[in-house]
């Protein structure tokens, strides 16, 4: 297929051949569009993540761009959902910090749509947008299977205010598979700190080059080369959605009391198919169950979640509400246990991400649209507005909670604790694995 030249660049097709709506359906949720593959299964998602400034006579949304509709249609026929979300950045990098909140906000709605298993999400940044990516690199939630960005800007231009650096964190996270796909007629000042970045990455990086390809390649150039570079990229990004059939279903936090974390043995994810071309040749990576440590001891390993003691005894999983007392939430010894609930370990965890002093681990056991209301009348939403609230406290070690009583009663958790000798009580509630409220009461 030749280039419409009558076309502005953003609206010409797709280098492969999808057929659009063919055995897939198109649901629009605010700004995002969500594919969907044929049938009902549960299945894992890849938040397709547009690029930008746009152009200023920008007449046509980036989810409606033909490229994007393809890679989704690609992705949905392939049986995975598929999700393009319209974002800030497409009117200027001023707004990036923006655009930052708006993907957060989507991949919220992803992990909460009943079609996908919240576990298993991939995300893909294009261009402009690869200046997202560097705070899901430093981050790394659980669910995040893999990160792949093709011809991403990765360094910020004068005058705009970088969000974190992503040669700065590439392979901070060693389980973290990472696709970047290169075009070898790249823009200078996009070329430099790709080559930073590869150089930055070492193993921890996959390659797809596309050496006669241009920014855009995959709607500009539409040539065997092309069409090889864009399946490798789908396909790998499809087998890293598949199942770990090692990983535990259920959080590794305690009953009762949150001792102090102990580091767990590692669980391996399922190594993914490489595809013929990357460079250099993929190998399978191991992604352990997060590790934290005591605020005395060593920092925790790169980690998105905290385990901690052993999990409650069958006996004590029902769902009744109950009350529970401990004198510490780092004590040895266990007090009588009511029933734990899902949201309760989900808190738990939280707990001790807190005490290990893991402002990460801390942060992903949040909604990324989370609201904090405090008693005295401040509202925080958003796992950015939490970082720099929390960020001062973690840095300073004073992550100091004990625990005086709680209530159990569904999706929420009603704590009496002492943090920092300051009296709180607090209502934490919990869906689909994550805290989405936080109400302090005193």
């Amino acid at each position: 297929m030749t280039r419409m030249t009558d076309l502005p660049p953003y609206l010409q097709p797709f280098v492969l051949d999808v057929a659009q709506g063919a055995e897939h359906r198109v649901d629009r949720v605010g700004e995002l569009d969500l594919h969907r593959p044929a049938g009902t299964a549960r299945t894992g998602a890849i938040l397709l993540v547009h690029g930008g400034p746009g152009p200023a006579d920008l007449e046509v949304s980036p989810r409606d761009w033909p490229v994007y509709q393809g890679y989704a249609a690609a992705i949905a026929q392939r049986g995975q959902v598929a999700v393009v979300v319209d974002h800030s950045l497409i009117r200027g990098l001023h707004q990036l910090a923006t655009a930052a909140d708006d993907v957060e906000a989507a991949v919220g709605v992803l992990r909460a749509d009943p079609q996908v298993d919240p576990e298993r999400v991939v995300l893909w940044f294009f261009s402009g947008a690869g200046l997202l990516a560097g705070e899901w690199l430093d981050s790394r939630p659980d669910w995040l299977r893999a990160i792949a960005l093709t011809y991403p800007l990765l360094a910020a231009p004068p005058g705009v205010d970088e969000l974190v650096s992503a040669a700065e964190v590439i392979g901070k996270h060693k389980d973290l598979p990472v696709l970047l796909t290169r075009v070898g007629r790249e823009h200078e000042e996009l070329a430099r700190p790709v080559a930073e970045f590869v150089s930055a990455g070492g193993p921890a990086l996959d390659i797809i080059d596309v050496p006669k390809g241009q920014h855009g390649f995959d709607m500009l150039d539409h040539s065997e080369e092309s069409r090889a570079a864009v399946t490798k990229a789908l396909d790998w990004a499809i087998a890293h959605l598949g199942e770990d059939p090692t990983a535990t279903t259920q959080l590794p936090i305690p009953a009762t009391t949150i001792a102090a974390p102990q580091p767990t043995k590692a669980t391996a994810r399922t190594a993914a198919a490489s595809a013929a071309g990357l460079v250099p040749a993929p190998s399978p990576r191991a992604a352990s169950t997060s590790a934290g440590t005591p605020a005395a001891t060593a920092r925790p390993a790169a980690s998105a979640g905290v385990a901690a003691e052993s999990a409650a005894p069958a006996s004590q999983q029902s769902a009744s509400a109950g009350f529970t007392t401990s004198s510490s939430f780092t004590s040895s010894s266990a007090a009588p246990a009511a029933a734990e609930t899902a949201a309760s370990r989900v808190v738990g965890r939280q707990h001790a991400a807190f005490e290990a002093h893991d402002l990460e681990a801390f942060l992903a056991m949040y909604s990324p649209t989370a609201l904090l209301q405090f008693a005295d009348g401040p509202v925080m939403r958003g796992r950015r507005s939490l970082r720099e609230h929390y960020r001062p406290q973690f840095e300073a070690g004073e992550c100091k909670r004990e625990l005086v009583q709680r209530m159990l009663v569904g999706d929420w958790v009603v704590e009496q604790t002492v943090t920092n000798q300051t009296p709180t009580v607090a209502l934490y509630q919990v869906q689909d694995g994550l805290i989405t409220e936080v109400r302090f009461l005193a």
